[in-house]
C-alpha cells in the first residue's frame, strides 16, 4: 500500500515531477477511453442504420449497455481489492474489452426493409449483444482499478496527488475527443465495422504498454495477501459467466401492464428492473444508517448527499442525451460544415470532450478566487447551478431547431456548439464537486458505500437517458420538418425538467444547510 512504503514511492522514476506510472496509467485510461466513447459514438447510428432498429429500440439499448457498463465498476473493484490485485483487474478487463471491440467489426449484412420492421442479420445482432457485455464487463474490471493505482503510486499527503490526478482524467477526455474525431471517421466514411475495429485495435495497444509499464507501478498494484491461483482463475471464469447474463439482460424485456404503460407502452427492460431493485435497497440501507444512533449533524450531513447523489441522476439522464437525440439531430437535420469542414454526427460528440478540455482550467481556477471572497456556492447549490446550465444547454437547441436557417432549413453547427459549452458548465459545477461532496458529508464509515451509490446513480442516469431518448424517436417517413417539431418539443421538455428541478434545489438549499450546521 502507499502509505506502508512512502520512502520507495518517492524513490521511484520520475517524469515531470510525478511517477512514472502515473504515465502508464495515463495512456492505458486514454485508449480504454477512446475505445469506449468511440463505440458510444457510433452505436446508435449503427442500430438504426445498418441493423434498422427503431429509433426507440435504440435510444434504450443505448441507455441500457452505458448503465451496466458504469454499474458493473462496483463489483469490479471490489474484486481486485480483496482477491485478486488492480494490475490484474485493470489487464483482464482489458482483454475483454479489446474481445468486445473486435466482435463489433462482424457486422453481418445490413438489414432490409423499413427502419423499426425490418428483416435483421439475427446471428450479428447477437454477435453485437455479446460483445457489448463484453465491453460492459471490461469497463467494470478496468476503470475503477486504473484509478485506484494512480492514487497508490502517492505518498499519503502527497501534495502532487492532486494534480497527478488532474493529469489522469485529462487522458479520458483526450482519450474521447480523438476517439469521437477518428473513429467516427472511420466508421461512417469506410465502414461500422472498421471503426469497431480501430478502437479494439487501439485499446490493445493501451493494453500493452500497461503490461510493458508494469516495474512503473512500484508493486502498488499487486494482489493482497489474500491472494491464491484459484480464487483468481474462479474470478476469471465468473467474469465470463457474468458476460453471458449480461448478453441476455441486455435483450430482455418485461411487460408489467400498468407499469409499462407509465413508460410509454415501451416494456420495461430487465436492466430497469434491476436498477429499481439496486434504488430500493439502497434507501433501505440508508435509511438503517440513519437509525443507527449517529449524531444529529451526522444525519443532516448524509441526508443532503443522499439528496446530492439522488439528484445526480437527474443530471445525467439529461447530459447523456447527447449520444443519443444530439447525435440524432446532427445526422438528419444538421448543417455539419464549418470553416469550409465538413463532420460527421459521430464526430459532433466530440465537441463536448473539447469543452472539458477547455473549461476544466477555469474552474479549477475560480472556486478558490470565489472561496477567498466568501462566494463559493455550496454543494446544494452548485448542483442547482448544473441542473440549470443544463437546462440551458436544452434551450439553446429548442430555439435552434425551432429556427432552423431559411434557405436550408437546417439547423446550424455552431448551436451545437454552444449547448455543448453550456452544458458542460454544468458538467463542471457537478461532476467534479459530486465527488468532493461524497468524501467530504459522509461519515467516515460509509465513505466506500456512499462513493459506490454516487457511481450506481450515474448508471441509473444513463437508463433514465435511454428511456428519455425514446421522447425524441421518429417514424422512418418522418420529413425533416417533422423531425425538426419534434426535437423542438422534446429539447423544450428537457430544458423545463432541467431548469424546474434546478430551482426547486436552489429553493431547498437553506434547508440542506441547515441539516449541516452550515447556515
Amino acid at each position: 500500500m502507499s502509505t506502508t512504503a512512502p520512502a520507495r514511492l518517492m524513490a521511484g522514476e520520475q517524469l515531470l515531477g510525478h511517477p512514472k506510472g502515473l504515465f502508464v496509467c495515463f495512456l492505458t485510461e486514454m485508449w480504454e477511453r477512446f475505445a469506449f466513447y468511440g463505440m458510444k459514438a457510433l452505436l446508435l447510428l449503427y442500430l438504426t442504420k445498418h441493423h434498422l432498429f427503431a429509433d426507440a429500440d435504440g435510444y434504450l439499448l443505448l441507455g441500457t449497455y452505458a448503465g451496466l457498463a458504469y454499474a458493473l465498476p462496483l463489483l469490479g473493484g471490489i474484486l481486485a481489492d480483496r482477491w485478486i490485485g488492480m494490475r490484474k483487474a485493470v489487464i483482464y478487463g482489458g482483454i475483454l474489452l479489446v474481445l468486445g471491440q473486435l466482435g463489433m467489426a462482424w457486422t453481418g449484412h445490413a438489414a432490409e426493409g423499413v427502419q423499426g420492421q425490418a428483416v435483421q442479420d439475427a446471428g450479428a445482432i447477437q454477435i453485437m449483444y455479446f460483445s457489448l457485455a463484453l465491453i460492459g464487463v471490461g469497463v467494470g474490471f478496468l476503470k475503477p482499478n486504473i484509478s485506484t493505482i494512480v492514487g497508490r503510486l502517492y505518498p499519503e499527503a502527497d501534495p502532487r496527488r492532486d494534480s497527478g490526478f488532474t493529469i489522469f482524467y485529462m487522458g479520458i477526455n483526450v482519450g474521447a475527443f480523438l476517439s469521437s474525431l477518428i473513429v467516427g471517421y472511420v466508421g461512417i466514411n469506410y465502414g461500422w465495422g472498421w471503426g469497431f475495429g480501430l478502437s479494439g485495435v487501439m485499446m490493445a495497444l493501451g493494453l500493452v504498454q500497461f503490461m510493458l509499464g508494469r516495474r512503473h507501478l512500484l508493486g502498488q498494484a499487486e494482489p493482497p495477501a489474500s491472494h491464491t491461483a484459484r480464487t483468481e482463475w474462479l474470478i476469471y471464469a465468473a467474469g465470463v459467466g457474468l458476460t453471458f447474463v449480461v448478453w441476455q439482460v441486455l435483450q430482455t424485456r418485461i411487460d408489467f401492464g400498468p407499469l409499462s404503460a407509465l413508460v410509454g407502452g415501451h416494456e420495461v427492460t430487465l436492466t430497469e428492473l434491476v436498477a429499481v431493485v439496486l434504488g430500493i435497497g439502497l434507501y433501505a440501507w440508508f435509511i438503517g444508517l440513519l437509525l443507527s444512533g449517529i449524531s444529529a449533524a451526522e444525519k443532516g450531513r448524509m441526508v443532503m448527499l443522499m439528496v446530492l447523489i439522488t439528484v445526480s441522476a437527474l443530471f445525467w439522464g439529461l447530459y447523456e442525451q447527447t449520444y443519443g437525440p444530439w447525435v440524432a439531430l446532427a445526422d438528419r437535420a444538421m448543417d455539419l460544415t464549418t470553416f469550409g469542414i465538413t463532420w460527421n454526427a459521430a464526430q459532433t460528440t466530440a465537441i463536448g470532450a473539447l469543452a472539458v478540455i477547455s473549461l476544466s482550467p477555469v474552474f479549477a481556477w475560480l472556486w478558490p478566487r470565489l472561496d477567498k471572497r466568501g462566494l463559493n456556492p455550496s454543494y446544494p447549490a452548485k448542483f442547482a447551478w448544473g441542473l440549470v446550465f443544463c437546462g440551458l444547454a436544452f434551450a439553446v437547441l429548442a430555439y435552434a431547431t425551432a429556427n432552423p436557417a431559411a434557405d436550408t432549413g437546417l439547423v446550424s453547427l455552431w448551436w451545437m456548439i454552444l449547448a455543448y459549452f453550456v452544458l458542460v458548465m454544468g458538467e463542471m459545477v457537478l461532476s467534479p464537486v459530486g465527488l468532493s461532496a461524497v468524501t467530504s458529508l459522509s461519515i467516515p464509515r460509509a465513505v466506500g458505500m456512499m462513493m459506490g451509490a454516487w457511481f450506481l446513480f450515474s448508471a441509473f442516469g444513463e437508463i433514465i437517458a435511454g428511456r428519455l431518448g425514446t421522447w425524441a424517436a421518429i417514424p422512418p417517413e418522418a420529413s425533416r420538418e417533422m423531425a425538426l417539431a419534434t426535437y423542438t418539443g422534446v429539447f423544450t421538455s428537457m430544458m423545463w425538467i432541467g431548469l424546474v428541478a434546478g430551482g426547486l434545489l436552489f429553493l431547498a438549499t437553506p434547508l440542506l444547510k441547515r441539516l449541516t450546521r452550515e447556515g
